[in-house]
């Protein structure tokens, strides 16, 4: 049976929840484009099953997602063990409704995503599922094909490792863009103090490059060392640096081109006022969802 639009209702239903499946995706894979695959493993199998004997549509729908995202997982896993340097998270240029949902912003974050990416794939799953989506046990067992009650511990054990390395503090978005407006004055003076005054002492730069920019190949950790990166070994004096204020994951954040290119993106994490984590994506094949918004969503 068709609808009056002249769509099916397992087509309705689909477009309906996509923007949550791939919510759910990205949070447990860090990455657009395979998040994007996964949405389209759930849409062939979601065609061939019987609606009528589905209860709850929406909650059968994660489910699809989750085991196809737990497979991918598992999958590209052993392609980021080759990566060369380090992994960051793909950045999404998001709608403006991300950043008031202060629940989501923080889910999606940089620094968050990196906290979710030191999990097991099933770990992932089920926090992602329980912690950020509010999932019930029972589902979620359905989904990673465990007991209950193993999904039970698993989320402890989870939750336990997330709030031991997660970021400390959530800031208010006009902190955040305070922070982003003084690194946009450091990295377009290359004044060494003004580096200096916004970097807590134990900040940490990651950048990804991918193999196809040059980037650190190691975290770099400390303010002298991050600012002497940045003055002396990355951007360079004889290159034209200027930046654009963006929104990246819900967060405000700088494009950075050089010489009028789009280099990459960077996002920042800010502690009491100052500057904790720097991450910065440079690997081209991870900017293609910083020039269209991307909607996110946890319902």
């Amino acid at each position: 049976m068709t609808s009056t639009h002249g769509t099916d209702p397992a087509t309705e239903t689909f477009v309906a929840h996509r923007n949550l499946l791939f919510t759910v995706a990205y949070e447990m894979l860090g990455s657009a484009a395979d998040a994007e695959d996964v949405l389209q493993e759930t849409w062939l199998r979601w065609t061939g099953v019987d609606l009528e004997q589905v209860r709850d549509q929406r909650a059968y729908l994660v489910r699809i997602t989750t085991r196809q995202a737990l497979n991918r997982l598992r999958t590209v896993q052993r392609r980021r063990e080759a990566y060369v340097g380090q992994w960051l998270p793909e950045p999404l240029l998001t709608t403006p409704d991300v950043a008031e949902d202060v629940e989501l912003t923080e889910s999606v974050s940089m620094a968050m995503m990196l906290v979710l990416e030191t999990l097991t794939p099933t770990e992932r799953a089920v926090f992602v599922l329980r912690e950020v989506f509010d999932v019930g046990y029972d589902e979620i067992a359905a989904a990673v094909d465990k007991a209950p009650a193993a999904v039970r511990q698993i989320a402890h054990r989870a939750r336990k490792h997330v709030d031991a390395r997660r970021p400390r503090t959530t800031v208010s978005a006009r902190e955040a863009r305070a922070a982003v407006d003084s690194f946009r004055r450091a990295l377009e003076t290359r004044d060494p103090q003004d580096f200096l005054d916004l970097l807590a002492p134990d900040v940490v730069l990651v950048s990804d490059g991918g193999g196809i920019k040059r980037a650190a190949l190691r975290p770099v950790v400390g303010a002298d060392k991050v600012t002497r990166f940045y003055l002396g070994g990355s951007l360079k004096a004889d290159v034209t640096i200027t930046t654009e204020p963006t929104v990246v994951n819900g967060a405000p954040a700088l494009a950075v081109l050089v010489d009028g290119e789009l280099d990459g993106v960077m996002a920042l994490s800010v502690e009491s006022g100052l500057i904790k984590g720097l991450y910065y994506v440079r690997n081209p094949e991870k900017l293609t969802h910083v020039l269209a918004e991307t909607s996110l969503t946890l319902r």
